[in-house]
């Protein structure tokens, strides 16, 4: 006698799915509960708000008396994470169920208010993990989509009270490449690069945003005899098109703008469909001159986007001054 290997499945399908049930049901309710305790604190702390210093004896003696009895996890440190945290969500219907307490001390780290929403909504909406969102603002999301956004467009996408009408609302510039585990230092060909990004593609397709979904490498097309290779063919279901990537690891030249330029006309008028949006071309390179690509490109197009990728996470201070050289090339083109 043989034993059916589909029950067998069935039942590890059971046992995994309760498992993350039940790690799922303990981190809400770890979070409930660091809520209600910092509810309590801050509460007790209004009381006594006439001695200044009354917070922090209030915080320092719960600490002495509980964390001998319940751990580090009532340390004096975290019982302020926990007052924080209620002072941060005061609501707790608006607590996400999916986040978990990493979620929301990542969440806590972010002072200003606009930030934390569209970091809220875009881990609610992808269903982020809490080390995806931790990473999502360590590259500096949000300040890379205001480069080339408002701050209430980038809000308004985010929460999904408008779809993306364009692709520099999702696309970022630069790209953050630092899960590719490449040295920036080491001299690279676009093969090289490509077989990296193929290799991480979940976590290219998150840095890339929202929407995007692989299609093809290396896709070849054939004009008239003459045949060609497209680096990455990506699709995106929010803009409703196709998203082809050249991939340059040197500084960008105006024959590379052409080259890609071809390639978005040729989907254009051999794959994409009628009631499918103009293709989008992306130059993802190592370095570029924006008034080359401004110049090189039509005034009307928006479809061609050349994103300068990065193999590390920048520091505050690198986006910062990032941003200021960007705007300032802006200004000396126009």
């Amino acid at each position: 006698m043989q034993l059916n290997k589909d029950i067998i499945q069935q039942i590890q399908s059971i046992v995994a799915t309760a498992q993350e049930n039940a790690i799922r049901a303990v981190d809400t309710e770890r979070v409930l509960m660091y809520w209600q305790i910092g509810k309590l604190i801050f509460e007790e702390e209004q009381q006594g708000k006439d001695r200044a210093d009354y917070g922090t004896f209030l915080i320092k003696s719960l600490a002495e008396n509980l964390q001998p009895q319940f751990g580090s996890g009532f340390s004096y440190r975290q019982l302020n994470w926990y007052r924080q945290f209620y002072k941060a969500f005061p609501i707790v219907s608006a607590l996400r169920t999916q986040f978990s307490w990493t979620h929301y001390k990542t969440l806590l780290s972010i002072d200003n208010q606009d930030k934390k929403e569209f970091y809220i909504a875009e881990a609610s909406k992808n269903n982020w993990t809490a080390r995806q969102l931790e990473r999502q603002v360590n590259s500096q999301l949000f300040e890379r989509l205001l480069l080339s956004n408002d701050v209430q467009a980038v809000l308004a996408v985010a929460r999904e009270e408008k779809l993306p009408t364009e692709a520099t609302e999702i696309i970022k510039d630069p790209m953050i490449l630092e899960f590719l585990g490449l040295k920036r230092e080491a001299a690279y060909y676009e093969k090289d690069l490509e077989t990296a990004i193929i290799t991480h593609l979940q976590d290219f397709i998150l840095e890339m945003g929202n929407g995007f979904a692989f299609v093809a490498r290396q896709k070849r097309i054939h004009i008239e005899g003459d045949e060609f290779s497209i680096d990455l063919v990506f699709y995106n279901r929010l803009l409703q098109c196709f998203v082809v990537i050249e991939i340059k690891t040197t500084k960008l030249t105006h024959q590379d703008i052409g080259q890609l330029q071809m390639y978005v006309n040729y989907y254009d008028r051999y794959e994409k469909q009628p009631y499918e949006s103009p293709t989008i071309g992306i130059l993802l390179c190592a370095d570029k001159n924006d008034a080359v690509v401004k110049i090189t490109l039509p005034e009307s197009s928006k479809n061609i986007i050349a994103s300068k990728y990065q193999l590390y996470l920048p520091t505050e201070k690198q986006l910062i001054d990032e941003v200021k050289k960007e705007i300032e090339k802006l200004d000396n083109v126009q």
